[in-house]
Protein backbone atom coordinates (compact mmCIF):
# COMPACT_ATOMS: atom_id res chain seq x y z
CA UNK A 1 0.00 0.00 0.00
CA UNK A 2 1.44 3.06 -1.28
CA UNK A 3 1.31 6.27 1.66
CA UNK A 4 2.83 9.51 1.05
CA UNK A 5 2.66 11.83 4.33
CA UNK A 6 3.26 15.29 4.44
CA UNK A 7 4.48 17.79 6.99
CA UNK A 8 5.66 20.93 7.53
CA UNK A 9 3.02 22.73 7.04
CA UNK A 10 1.59 26.05 9.24
CA UNK A 11 1.13 29.50 9.65
CA UNK A 12 4.08 31.73 7.95
CA UNK A 13 4.56 34.97 7.73
CA UNK A 14 4.53 37.33 4.43
CA UNK A 15 7.91 37.40 3.11
CA UNK A 16 9.03 34.04 5.28
CA UNK A 17 9.78 30.54 4.60
CA UNK A 18 8.48 27.03 5.14
CA UNK A 19 9.41 23.55 4.59
CA UNK A 20 7.09 20.76 3.57
CA UNK A 21 8.02 16.89 4.06
CA UNK A 22 6.83 14.21 1.79
CA UNK A 23 7.88 10.88 3.22
CA UNK A 24 7.26 7.82 1.02
CA UNK A 25 5.88 4.05 1.56
CA UNK A 26 4.96 1.55 -0.17
CA UNK A 27 6.60 2.38 -3.86
CA UNK A 28 10.09 2.22 -5.35
CA UNK A 29 11.06 6.09 -4.45
CA UNK A 30 14.54 6.15 -5.81
CA UNK A 31 12.80 5.56 -9.13
CA UNK A 32 10.10 7.45 -8.58
CA UNK A 33 9.14 10.95 -9.90
CA UNK A 34 7.58 12.69 -7.04
CA UNK A 35 6.17 15.88 -7.51
CA UNK A 36 3.99 18.99 -5.15
CA UNK A 37 0.67 20.42 -5.93
CA UNK A 38 -1.62 22.78 -4.17
CA UNK A 39 -5.17 23.92 -3.93
CA UNK A 40 -7.63 26.17 -2.39
CA UNK A 41 -11.48 26.69 -2.25
CA UNK A 42 -11.21 29.00 -5.44
CA UNK A 43 -9.39 27.32 -7.64
CA UNK A 44 -7.93 23.72 -9.23
CA UNK A 45 -5.60 22.00 -8.05
CA UNK A 46 -2.61 23.33 -9.74
CA UNK A 47 0.99 22.18 -10.13
CA UNK A 48 3.61 23.43 -8.29
CA UNK A 49 7.11 21.91 -8.47
CA UNK A 50 8.09 17.71 -9.27
CA UNK A 51 11.88 16.43 -9.23
CA UNK A 52 13.10 13.35 -11.25
CA UNK A 53 14.40 10.19 -9.54
CA UNK A 54 17.78 11.76 -10.50
CA UNK A 55 17.16 15.03 -8.96
CA UNK A 56 16.23 16.88 -12.26
CA UNK A 57 13.32 19.58 -11.26
CA UNK A 58 10.88 21.47 -12.90
CA UNK A 59 8.15 24.16 -11.67
CA UNK A 60 5.41 26.20 -12.97
CA UNK A 61 5.86 29.95 -13.13
CA UNK A 62 4.44 31.33 -9.96
CA UNK A 63 7.17 29.65 -7.91
CA UNK A 64 10.35 29.28 -10.15
CA UNK A 65 13.18 30.98 -8.01
CA UNK A 66 11.06 31.29 -4.38
CA UNK A 67 10.19 27.90 -4.36
CA UNK A 68 12.65 24.75 -4.51
CA UNK A 69 12.16 21.11 -4.17
CA UNK A 70 14.90 18.53 -3.49
CA UNK A 71 14.83 14.88 -2.44
CA UNK A 72 16.51 12.33 -0.17
CA UNK A 73 15.98 9.25 -1.51
CA UNK A 74 17.80 6.97 1.33
CA UNK A 75 15.08 9.16 3.68
CA UNK A 76 12.60 8.50 0.85
CA UNK A 77 11.53 12.32 1.36
CA UNK A 78 11.56 15.25 -0.86
CA UNK A 79 11.44 18.83 0.51
CA UNK A 80 9.62 21.71 -1.05
CA UNK A 81 11.27 24.68 0.67
CA UNK A 82 8.82 27.70 -0.12
CA UNK A 83 10.78 31.22 0.30
CA UNK A 84 8.99 34.66 -0.38
CA UNK A 85 6.13 33.62 0.79
CA UNK A 86 2.91 35.75 -0.31
CA UNK A 87 -1.21 35.29 1.61
CA UNK A 88 -1.68 33.93 -1.69
CA UNK A 89 0.50 30.94 -1.34
CA UNK A 90 -2.04 29.95 1.19
CA UNK A 91 -3.52 26.46 0.24
CA UNK A 92 -3.18 22.89 1.06
CA UNK A 93 -0.29 20.92 -0.28
CA UNK A 94 -0.63 17.98 -1.80
CA UNK A 95 2.53 15.69 -2.35
CA UNK A 96 2.43 13.34 -5.16
CA UNK A 97 4.09 10.17 -7.39
CA UNK A 98 3.80 11.20 -10.74
CA UNK A 99 4.46 9.88 -14.01
CA UNK A 100 7.05 11.83 -15.52
CA UNK A 101 8.40 15.05 -14.23
CA UNK A 102 8.39 17.66 -16.51
CA UNK A 103 6.62 21.28 -16.70
CA UNK A 104 3.59 20.30 -18.62
CA UNK A 105 3.09 17.30 -16.49
CA UNK A 106 2.72 19.76 -13.71
CA UNK A 107 -0.11 21.92 -15.96
CA UNK A 108 -2.54 18.52 -15.62
CA UNK A 109 -2.43 17.02 -12.50
CA UNK A 110 -5.38 14.99 -12.71
CA UNK A 111 -3.57 12.89 -15.50
CA UNK A 112 -0.16 13.41 -14.10
CA UNK A 113 -0.33 11.18 -10.66
CA UNK A 114 -0.20 7.74 -9.48
CA UNK A 115 -0.53 8.53 -5.72
CA UNK A 116 -1.77 11.69 -4.13
CA UNK A 117 -0.92 12.49 0.28
CA UNK A 118 -3.59 13.72 2.39
CA UNK A 119 -2.52 17.09 2.11
CA UNK A 120 -0.86 19.81 4.76
CA UNK A 121 -2.46 23.40 5.04
CA UNK A 122 -0.34 26.21 4.45
CA UNK A 123 -1.49 29.58 5.44
CA UNK A 124 0.46 32.40 5.24
CA UNK A 125 -0.39 35.99 6.86
CA UNK A 126 0.34 39.55 5.81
Amino acid sequence: QVQLTESGGGLGQAGGSLRLSCTASGLPFESSAMGWFRQTPEKEREGVSCISPYGGTAYTDPFYGRFTLSRDNAKKTTYLQMNSLKPEDTAIYYCAAIVACAEHFLKDPWRTFRHWGQGTQVTVSS
